[in-house]
């Protein structure tokens, strides 16, 4: 007699890549701070995207996945790379080289609210809800909570933070751009995602080569994190997005959000011995409260 088989939305089928997937994307600042021993951000923003591109490339032709063919569809693949690996690959770099890897995965939870924001400036048809402008300025009040705006900005540099906050701008952008330009193709997002990413390899190749390495000397263990972030966090994990997009639903795939900073705090902490102020995490679960009722995962009501 057959077991019966088991509802798709059922936990055990999504729950262990979900863990692996908040895991290796909160992971990847540590790795940033790691790769950055003896890669300059220029190289740390390569490094990351040649080899997600390279493992990609070998899971689209292992399974028979072709890439788009379309050159406008190429163009459009290669803006979002500049939106997704390019510029964020740089800035996270280049600002880690002054704070801490546990702030910088912070400042990432504040993605889904740039999301939002973006849409809403592109997009007229989309009309703001009340719950999204509370989740807006509650997330606002947390960012100043994060930052402790009450004292400054302590020893965090002013330019280091506002790159921080543009990598997660251009974040937003890109699903608005998304949105607008990629998704009325309906193509595999394998394809999308190998095309993408190889496109960002080859954009950042001549800044790799004029200024890639700052340091003949490495660890061993620098080296890993370097693998593990461009294989893994910039590689496997989008097919593991999308796996657990189809299995689970859009809306608990994209909630991977709300763990990552709590795993780039933990990390931060016992790798790298990062402090960290009572106010950051305070902040970080302001920030995060405001993108969940923004996104109506927590019903916010005027009455």
């Amino acid at each position: 007699m057959p077991l019966p088989s088991r509802s798709p939305k059922s936990p055990s089928n999504w729950l262990g890549l979900y863990l692996l997937l908040g895991v290796i994307w909160g992971c990847s600042f540590i790795f940033i701070k790691l790769g950055l021993e003896f890669l300059t951000p220029f190289g740390v923003a390569f490094i990351r995207c040649a080899l997600g591109s390279v493992a990609l490339l070998a899971y689209s032709k292992i399974r028979g996945i072709r890439l788009p063919q379309d050159r406008r569809l190429w163009l459009h693949l290669w803006v979002m790379s500049l939106l997704l690996n390019v510029g964020p690959g740089i800035l996270f770099a280049l600002a880690e080289t002054e704070v801490t890897s546990i702030l910088a995965g912070i400042i990432n939870a504040v993605t889904p609210l740039m999301a939002l924001i973006s849409i809403l400036v592109i997009l007229p048809s989309e009309k703001p809800k009340f719950a999204q402008f509370i989740g807006i300025l509650l997330g606002f009040f947390g960012v100043l909570i994060v930052l402790g705006a009450w004292k400054g900005l302590g020893d965090n540099p002013l330019w280091a933070i506002l790159v921080l906050f543009l990598a997660v701008a251009l974040y937003g952008f890109s699903f608005p751009y998304s949105r607008r330009f990629i998704q009325p193709y309906k193509l595999q997002p394998e394809a999308l995602a190998a095309t993408q990413v190889t496109l960002g390899a080859m954009t950042l190749l001549p800044f790799f080569i004029f200024d890639g390495v700052s340091s003949q000397n490495f660890r061993v263990g620098s080296v890993l994190a370097m693998i593990a972030l461009g294989v893994m966090g910039s590689g496997f994990a989008y097919i593991w997005n999308i796996r657990i997009m189809e299995i689970a639903g859009s809306a608990i795939a994209s909630s991977v959000t709300y763990l990552t900073p709590v795993v780039a705090v933990i990390v931060g902490i016992i790798f790298l011995g990062e402090s960290v102020t009572w106010h950051e995490p305070v902040g970080a679960t302001v920030v995060l409260l405001g993108a969940a009722i923004a996104q109506e995962r927590i019903k916010f009501s005027r009455s």
